[in-house]
């Protein structure tokens, strides 16, 4: 019998409104791991994947944590401002099992800082969110970059930008929602370490 590595959905199966409880587990300002250049990451509570091997196992849980509040939603705003971010990165948890706090927040960013980029985590294949409900679709639609799949630890791979198995993929979504087919983020520089590097000077 093959090892159950995660658990899997139907089309539609898991709703935001029936599983998120508007909790999140963490905020992290000016952070540089969670994606290209300085970042604000935002970690929601909850997520169904189950993934063997999974960093953050703590995020499953949707009570775990704190309740999302407009203090909180103010001070992500006010950081996002800064010349020196880039943008804000969504993780978990599981992000598109939390619309009903992420879909109001990228709304205001993409209204009052449409220069910032919006970054997402998801354990849903680009063809799986495709299927998915209108909350989802939505959300996808508002992100920039998107990591997709369940991590597999059968194919960790220590070498990889931004993720932490082969199986998964840094998409350009914009580009991908255009052509109707995955377009795969024109800056991946999987082994290399090359990146961007910003001033400490820049952050003072």
């Amino acid at each position: 019998m093959k090892e159950k590595l995660w658990n899997t959905p139907q089309p539609g199966e898991w709703k935001s409104e029936e599983l998120s409880r508007g909790r999140i587990i963490d905020y992290k300002a000016f952070n540089f791991v969670d994606g290209e250049g300085v970042r604000n990451s935002l970690y929601v509570a909850g997520c169904m994947f189950h993934c063997q091997g999974c960093y953050n196992v703590a995020t499953w849980n949707f009570r775990a944590g704190i309740p999302y509040t407009q203090e909180l939603e103010e001070q992500i705003m006010a950081d996002l401002a800064q010349p020196y971010v880039q943008g804000l990165t969504l993780l978990g948890g599981e992000p598109f099992l939390n619309t009903g706090i992420l879909i109001p927040l990228v709304k205001r960013i993409k209204k009052e800082l449409p220069d910032k980029d919006i970054w997402s985590w998801t354990g849903y294949t680009w063809e799986e969110m495709m299927k998915e409900t209108p909350d989802k679709l939505e959300l996808l639609s508002m992100v920039d970059i998107l990591v997709d799949g369940r991590y597999d630890r059968t194919k960790r791979n220590l070498m990889l930008q931004f993720r932490g198995s082969s199986n998964q993929r840094i998409i350009d979504v914009q580009k991908s929602l255009e052509a109707g087919q995955v377009i795969l983020w024109d800056k991946l520089k999987d082994g290399q370490q090359d990146y961007d590097q910003v001033s400490r000077d820049d952050l003072m």
